[in-house]
């Protein structure tokens, strides 16, 4: 019963991980998941990653590990990084001084709606500056993180193949 119950186990996980997928379609999961981790449309990232790990049969963990590779330390530096490149593709006037208009709103309550309206007032023109220059970066990473992790698959089972040969088949 419990050898029945571990097969079942593990043919269903290899059925949900897509364990056996190709290096590309594993490679091609995680960068899916960079790109949608680095994007633009933060707080979906997760929720937009499963259904389209569905929808494209992709392996689901590849890909929310290509979502999680955006950690919570990287997101300011990242997004103010692909902001600011936007703004200069976009020739966006940024303001000169948005480090002490983000101090001054975030002295202020959240609960407050004056915090809301000067956020919004600040952060309104850099719209389209974040949303290209965020998808741009996304695109990049993502590129990167195909070429990485097509690599990384390639050679971790090269290496699995040397060292775990596969069993003979048992005789009846």
């Amino acid at each position: 019963m419990i050898e029945a119950t571990r097969d079942l186990v593990r043919r269903w996980l290899e059925a949900l991980l897509h364990v056996h997928d190709t290096p590309e379609r594993t490679a091609a999961a995680y960068a899916l998941g960079v790109f949608l981790g680095f994007s633009p449309f933060l707080g979906l990232h997760t929720v937009v990653a499963i259904a389209l790990a569905f929808i494209l049969n992709f392996n689901r963990v590849a890909v929310l590990l290509g979502v999680y590779s955006n950690l919570p330390w990287i997101l300011v530096p990242y997004y103010a990084f692909t902001t600011m490149a936007g703004a200069a593709i976009l020739r966006t006037e940024t303001p000169t001084d948005l480090r002490e208009r983000l101090t001054a709103i975030f002295a202020l309550s959240v609960r407050n709606a004056e915090f809301w309206h000067e956020l919004v007032r600040l952060i309104r023109p850099l719209f389209w500056p974040y949303m290209l220059g965020s998808l741009i970066g996304a695109t990049v990473l993502s590129f990167v993180a195909y070429r990485v992790a097509l690599e990384f698959v390639v050679r971790r089972r090269r290496h699995h193949a040397l060292h775990h040969p596969p069993k003979p088949p048992s005789q009846p």
